[in-house]
């Protein structure tokens, strides 16, 4: 985070600090690179706490207010970098990390050289512990996406089809009983270099599938 001013660095949460210094280390630099940002949860903490001073009477911070938004993260990272690539945040439940890789290669598709993206998530607030479906934990990474060309030496493919009727010819690596957060899953995908991962969550089978 030292690439960050100080005054933006110290508004940032402990998860947009997570989100923000991946982003920050994998961009090393570069300027005009699309950003999409995604976590199913966003600053919920926040959130919380806002809603608590609420329920005491006390007055909200504007400061807080502003961050506890879902693009607080992206929106720091754009402001402090002067950067006016366009960034995006998602949250799309437990198949986030699927649908902002979709997003990223739609901005692909539309001509932009490389998409920064950012998946990150934190540990719920104790609220919401009765609502948890897999074992939340702080965890943020980042990838810089280029469309395949013929000199790619890493290309993974996504593909998905409804639960029913999803089949593949080689037997998939399931994960639906691993209980991870979807963006750890992927990333364990990537980073073991497994051939083939399929994952379950709102009513997709989603198939990553390492091509080279």
């Amino acid at each position: 985070m030292s690439a960050m001013p100080a005054m933006l660095r110290r508004r940032a949460g402990a998860m947009g600090k997570m989100a923000l210094e991946t982003a920050y280390r994998c961009l090393d630099g570069k300027v005009g690179v699309p950003t999409v940002f995604c976590s199913r949860h966003g600053e919920c903490t926040r959130s919380v706490e806002l809603l608590a001073d609420l329920v005491q009477g006390q007055p909200l911070s504007p400061t807080s207010f502003s961050l506890s938004v879902h693009n607080a993260a992206a929106g720091l990272f754009s402001v402090a970098r002067r950067d006016q690539a366009s960034h995006s945040a998602m949250a799309a439940g437990r198949s986030g990390v699927e649908h902002a890789v979709i997003e990223a290669c739609g901005l692909l598709a539309d001509g932009a050289a490389e998409v920064l993206l950012v998946v990150y998530d934190g540990v719920l607030p104790e609220v919401f512990f009765e609502y948890q479906d897999c074992q939340e934990q702080p965890f943020a990474w980042a990838w810089l996406m280029r469309a395949e060309s013929a000199d790619a030496g890493n290309l993974i493919g996504l593909s998905w089809s409804g639960e029913a009727g999803a089949e593949t010819n080689a037997a998939p690596l399931e994960s639906n009983g691993s209980r991870q957060p979807g963006g750890l899953e992927v990333l364990a995908f990537y980073l073991r270099q497994d051939r083939q991962l399929v994952r379950k969550a709102d009513g997709r089978n989603w198939c990553w599938s390492r091509l080279v």
